[in-house]
């Protein structure tokens, strides 16, 4: 009997140790119409709510300040590229109600493996947190109506750390986590949006929208010359703009924890985590589901990418696009060129030069958008990384999943105490903005690592009928070698 076991094929999808997946149904797709829409799309939300806090409002600005709105074109095609990205790592949710790291996590060499490797990205990017102690120089422009300065360190300091715990306090309510965070992302994006359109329609002048228009091309019509690379540019700041245009490394592969939670596709069968204060025991599946592919799920499986585009294309493309436009067009407008932004008081630049023109109310109200910009992202980022680690803890350690007799917010919510004492030491370890390019910048690398192994699962464990196509797989390709293209001139100007 144990020869016949023994004998037995392994499962591609369990040949790192993993359970293999279980053969289920595919849940019928919801048909939305209208308003409907925003109910049924979600996991975008979330990602764009996070993006707009540190590409679009930070870095964008700060590179756009130094060297012009021609370079508006590196963002627009890094956008286009993670929206790819993003539906491939949906692809395999979709199709297994596994997140992504899952999936990375039945490759070999092992499971334990990829997760440590992952969480160590993980902690590299987001283990500093920037938004927080960047949120904090917005905040302290509301109470004293000045820049911070060097002299303001320590007050800084102080309301980035109240910041960064605030934003513990909303991940312990909520029957579930990421309802949460999509209702809150909702009245984040359309209040950013809304403020930062009224704001340019009323004070940036026609040129430079058109300069904003040619810019996506990388054109500067003030000289009627192509600039793709302005002499002089900062290749680290450069190459941390890059990654954190659109979402950025690990936030995009949290994209599918979302949607797991969010109950796409074969993540009606897993479960989700719920709150500790308001929230209820849930069984979370710790392996994922497979489903035949024949005429009637397959005609499901298109009602469930019709669902992915809109969330993505509709959703995620399209405000990444105009959260990283609006603001630079205002910060172009309202600084003048070349200025470097990059301080303690780099979240109330804008806020303080909208000031001197239209008087301190209107100061006051941008800076409020940006500390609520920067508080939520960091927020979402903070919960994007308890999330994951804890998604990969529960899916490879049978002891994990015992404590408390099964119960997933243990886990959670000791992930999430060890992330906060790590984040509260390092919140003082150097100055927001450098503890936001260094995330960002292995932003750039974990793109180049995770769209190769993305390609590697959906080619080789999804079944052939769900694989992505010639087209979709070359996408891949081409954001392994754009990002790495720029992580190369960051790690060169740093020698």
């Amino acid at each position: 009997m144990a020869a016949e076991r023994a004998s037995e094929p392994v499962a591609p999808e369990a040949r790192s140790g993993l359970a293999p997946w279980t053969l289920s149904e595919l849940p019928a797709p919801p048909m939305p119409r209208g308003l409907a829409w925003i109910g049924v799309v979600g996991p975008g939300v979330i990602v764009l709510g996070a993006s707009i806090g540190s590409g679009e409002f930070l870095l964008g600005p700060a590179v756009f300040v130094q060297h012009g709105l021609t370079l508006l074109w590196v963002s627009g095609v890094a956008i286009f590229l993670q929206t790819l990205f993003n539906q491939e790592v949906l692809r395999y949710t979709l199709a297994t109600g596994e997140p992504v790291f899952t999936g990375f996590m039945r490759t070999r060499p092992s499971s334990t493996f990829w997760a440590c490797f992952y969480v160590a990205l993980y902690v590299l990017q987001f283990g500093w947190p920037a938004w927080a102690a960047t949120a904090a120089g917005a905040i302290f422009f509301l109470g004293t109506g000045e820049l911070a300065g060097a002299g303001d360190a320590g007050a800084v300091h102080a309301i980035g750390v109240g910041t960064f715990l605030a934003c513990v306090a909303l991940l312990l309510a909520g029957r579930r986590i990421e309802r949460t965070l999509e209702l809150l992302n909702w009245a984040l994006v359309a209040v950013i949006l809304v403020s930062f359109t009224m704001l340019a329609l009323w004070f940036v002048p026609r040129a430079a929208w058109l300069a904003a228009g040619a810019g996506f091309a990388g054109f500067d019509p003030a000289r009627c010359t192509f600039a793709l690379m302005p002499a002089g540019v900062d290749f680290f700041l450069l190459g941390a703009l890059v990654a954190y245009s659109g979402a950025g490394g690990v936030a995009n592969l949290t994209l599918s924890n979302w949607a797991r939670d969010k109950g796409y596709g074969m993540s009606r069968h897993a479960g989700y985590i719920p709150g500790a204060v308001g929230g209820e025991r849930v069984n979370l599946a710790h392996g994922g589901f497979r489903f035949t592919p024949d005429a009637a799920s397959l005609q499901r499986w298109h009602g469930w990418w019709r669902i992915l585009n809109a969330d993505q294309w509709g959703v995620f493309f399209t405000g990444a696009l105009l959260g990283m436009v609006l603001p630079a067009m205002l910060y172009v407008t309202f600084i003048p060129a070349g200025s470097d932004i990059r301080s303690l008081g780099i979240s109330a630049a804008l806020a303080q030069a909208v000031g001197v023109r239209a008087g301190p109310l209107l100061a006051l109200g941008v800076a409020g958008l940006g500390a609520w910009l920067l508080f939520k992202s960091q927020l979402d980022l903070l919960e994007g990384m308890t999330r994951a680690v804890t998604d990969m803890l529960w899916t490879g350690s049978r002891r994990v999943r015992a404590l408390r007799g099964g119960d997933v917010r243990t886990v959670y919510y000791s992930v999430l105490a060890v992330i906060v004492g790590w984040g509260v030491f390092a919140l003082g370890l150097a100055a927001p903005v450098v503890l936001l390019q260094i995330g960002a910048n292995i932003a750039g690398v974990t793109f180049v690592i995770a769209s190769l192994h993305l390609l590697y699962i959906n080619t080789r464990l999804l079944p052939p009928e769900l694989r992505p196509s010639r087209w979709r797989r070359g996408a891949l390709i081409a954001t392994a070698i754009y990002y790495c293209f720029f992580a190369a001139l960051s790690l060169r100007s740093l020698l």
